[in-house]
């Protein structure tokens, strides 16, 4: 059986326009990403990616090509933007809390 431990995690980063392209597929790639939102430095959200657990990486790739080129378009007009990253919670084999 297996155990999920805590929230989800959660984390934030901020890219310039030149290397948001580059770090979202990076991220895509990591396997254990839930969703990815990247917004403005104003809090806006420009794109919001789902990201299936169990979908192949190319899979993924392909079916995103077209948003990944708007991104592309946008990191050029803007310099800054925040990533925010939810990924798949740790999973246990067995309750590391069970006697």
């Amino acid at each position: 059986m297996k155990h999920h431990r805590g929230e989800d995690m959660r984390d934030e980063i901020n890219v310039t326009g030149s290397a948001l392209l580059d770090k979202v597929k990076d991220l895509i790639q990591q396997g254990n990403v839930r969703r990815l939102i990247v917004r403005r430095p104003n809090g806006k959200v420009l794109v919001d990616i789902p990201l299936t657990a169990g979908v192949g990486i190319a899979g993924v790739m392909t079916l995103l090509v077209p948003m990944l080129v708007a991104l592309g378009a946008m990191a050029a007009l803007v310099a800054q933007f925040r990533i925010e990253i939810e990924r798949e919670p740790k999973v246990y084999p067995h309750d590391p809390y069970e006697d």
